[in-house]
C-alpha cells in the first residue's frame, strides 16, 4: 500500500531564531567613514614613521623607550585634544629618549555592566548612537594626528579596527581577551606593533602564547572596508610583545621582569617586556602609578634594556567620577579608571627620560 509523505511547509524560523534580539539598524561601511573622513598624507605619514620607529625598538634598533600616555578612556573631543596638545609639548621635549604615543582608548572592557566607551556610546546615556561614534573617534584621531601625535588604542570589538585602526601606531590586546583566539588573529593581521598584557590572574605565559599565534599566519571571517562578509588571511605579526600589567599581585618589580623575560626566552621570543604602571600593578590606586613609574626607572637606569616600554594613565585632571544621568560631568577627569593628573605626569615623564639617559651611558645606542 502506498503512503504519501507529508507535504512541505514553510518552517517559519522566527520561533527559533533571533530570539534574543531587540532590534538590528544599519551600520556605515568603514570605505564610507574612511571617504568622509580621509587620512591626509601629513597623518599618513606620521602614523607609517611611527610604527617605524616603535618597530625599531622592538628589535633593539632604538633605544628610546616607548611611552604610552593618556586618558583611561576618550569621552569628550575637546578635553581629548586639550590633553593632547599639553602632550605634544613633552613630547617634543623629550623625543630624543622617549617616543611618546597617546592612548586614545575608545573601547571599555567591562567585568559585568558598565559604560562601554566612546564608540559604542559617544553620547554617555545609553543610546548607543554607534555610527555617530565611529565618526567622532576617527575625527578625534585625525584631529590628534594633525597636532603631531602619534596614538595607541585597545583592539576589542572585532569589526571596529577596519574603520580606524589605519590611523592607530600602536595596539593594545587586553588582559580579558589576551587568551582570546579571535584577538590573536586579529594582532596577526593588524598592520601596527601590538602588544598583549598579561592575564587578569597575572599569568605570562598567555601573552606569551598571543605572541607566538599572532606571529603566525592565519584565516578567519570577518568584515571588508566595502562592509562585506569575506574570509581573512594574514602574513603574521613579528612586531608584537608583553605588557604587565599585574594581576593578583604587581609584576613590575626587577624579579617579575626577569621572571616574565626568562619565560619568553624559553619560547625563543624576544626578551622585553613594557611595564603598565597602572591596574594592578599600581592596586588600582592612581597615585601609586607615580612610584610605580620610579622603580620602573630604576631599573632602566641601572642598564635593564629588556623594559622597553611603560604605560600611564592620565588626564587634565587626577581621579575619576561617575556619569550619572542630568548630572554635568567634571572637565577633564576620567569617567572609568582614575587617572593622574597632566601636572603629575610631566615629572614621571622627565624622569623616564633620565633614566634613558642613564642606561645609555651604561652601554652605547644602537
Amino acid at each position: 500500500m502506498k503512503t504519501h509523505a507529508t507535504p512541505p511547509t514553510t518552517l517559519d524560523t522566527t520561533r527559533i531564531d533571533d530570539l534574543r534580539i531587540g532590534a538590528v539598524r544599519p551600520l556605515i561601511t568603514p570605505a564610507l567613514l574612511q571617504e568622509w573622513q580621509p587620512a591626509v598624507d601629513a597623518a599618513q605619514a606620521l602614523v607609517q614613521h611611527s610604527r617605524e620607529t616603535i618597530s625599531r625598538v622592538l628589535h633593539g634598533q632604538d633605544d628610546r623607550l616607548v611611552v604610552v600616555v593618556g586618558p583611561c578612556s576618550i569621552h569628550d573631543h575637546a578635553q581629548a585634544i586639550d590633553y593632547a596638545r599639553l602632550l605634544k609639548e613633552q613630547a617634543d621635549a623629550l623625543q630624543e629618549d622617549l617616543m611618546v604615543v597617546m592612548r586614545v582608548y575608545f573601547e571599555k572592557p567591562r567585568t559585568t555592566v558598565g559604560w562601554k566607551g566612546y564608540i559604542n556610546d559617544p553620547h554617555l546615556d545609553g543610546s548607543f548612537a554607534i555610527n555617530e561614534g565611529l565618526e567622532m573617534a576617527r575625527a578625534l584621531l585625525l584631529d590628534v594626528l594633525a597636532l603631531g601625535l602619534p596614538v595607541g588604542t585597545e583592539f576589542l570589538d572585532l569589526l571596529s579596527p577596519q574603520f580606524i585602526s589605519d590611523l592607530v601606531s600602536w595596539g593594545a590586546i587586553g588582559a580579558r581577551t589576551t587568551e582570546s583566539q579571535s584577538h590573536r588573529q586579529l594582532a596577526s593581521g593588524l598592520s601596527c606593533p601590538v602588544g598583549f598584557k598579561n592575564g587578569t590572574d597575572g599569568g605570562v605565559k598567555v601573552a606569551s602564547d598571543a605572541i607566538q599565534a599572532a606571529h603566525a599566519s592565519h584565516a578567519f571571517m570577518g568584515m571588508t572596508k566595502m562592509g562585506q562578509a569575506a574570509i581573512f588571511e594574514t602574513r603574521g605579526n613579528d612586531d608584537c610583545h608583553v605588557i604587565l600589567r599585574g594581576g593578583a599581585q604587581p609584576n613590575y618589580s626587577a624579579g617579575d621582569v626577569s621572571a616574565a623575560c626568562a619565560l619568553l626566552k624559553k619560547a625563543g621570543l624576544r626578551e622585553q617586556v613594557m611595564v603598565d604602571v597602572s591596574h594592578a600593578n599600581s592596586s588600582k590606586q592612581h597615585r601609586r602609578q607615580i612610584e610605580v613609574a620610579a622603580d620602573v626607572a630604576a631599573q632602566v637606569a641601572a642598564g635593564d634594556s629588556r623594559i622597553i616600554g611603560v604605560m600611564i594613565e592620565s588626564h587634565l585632571h587626577e581621579g575619576r567620577q561617575d556619569i550619572v544621568p542630568g548630572q554635568p560631568l567634571t572637565t577633564g577627569v576620567s569617567v572609568t579608571d582614575a587617572c593622574i593628573s597632566f601636572e603629575q605626569t610631566v615629572p614621571v615623564l622627565q624622569s623616564l627620560a633620565a633614566a634613558v639617559r642613564a642606561r645609555r651611558l651604561r652601554s652605547p645606542a644602537p
